[in-house]
């Protein structure tokens, strides 16, 4: 009994590993993506600063005693495109206009259409990403670190909340096909 307890406890760190390192992307696919400003960010993690949030979250049974909360497999990140910046991320943390039966309040769920990119290279192939919605009234800033092998932290930083980051990775966006 206890050989397949181990046989199977080693098949899981296996695969867990194989996961993550089919995540990973060459240097000139990273560039190539973001050269061409179309990607979707997958958020894998969320890393609220409110504190208030970490105390009650690590509080709760077989939680982690880290500060972030594992989105992997949710849906969540933001796609990006030259005309389009579509997002759907999670909120963990205080609010401090919020408004009356607005259950879109406690997320970041948006489409803009206007907004501007600023992008610079950094050393070691890291890409850093401005990006200022102007038609999303509680969204100032969304910074994107994108390292070279395709991992990237997302910050989001609004005008009527406490600042949250994201760990996660980006991909190529993949084209629709139409039926004939």
């Amino acid at each position: 009994m206890k050989k397949y307890i181990v046989l199977v406890l080693i098949f899981g760190f296996i695969l867990n590993f194989q996961n993550l390192n089919a995540q990973k992307l060459s240097q000139t696919e990273t560039d190539a993506l973001v050269y061409s400003d179309e990607f979707i960010f997958h958020a894998e993690r969320a890393n609220p600063t409110n504190y208030d949030v970490i105390n009650i979250a690590s509080s709760m049974p077989s939680a982690s005693a880290t500060r972030m909360f594992q989105l992997q497999g949710q849906g969540y990140g933001f796609s990006i495109n030259k005309n389009e910046l579509e997002v759907v991320l999670p909120y963990f943390g205080r609010v401090f206009n919020p408004s009356y039966g607005n259950s879109d309040g406690n997320s970041y769920r948006f489409t803009s259409k206007d907004f501007t990119i600023e992008k610079t290279q950094k050393k070691k192939g890291k890409w850093i990403y401005r990006i200022q919605p102007k038609d999303v009234k509680n969204v100032s800033d969304i910074y994107i670190e994108i390292f070279k092998n395709g991992t990237a932290f997302t910050s989001i930083k609004s005008n009527d909340r406490q600042p949250i980051s994201y760990d996660g990775y980006i991909s190529k966006k993949e084209t629709k096909k139409e039926k004939l």
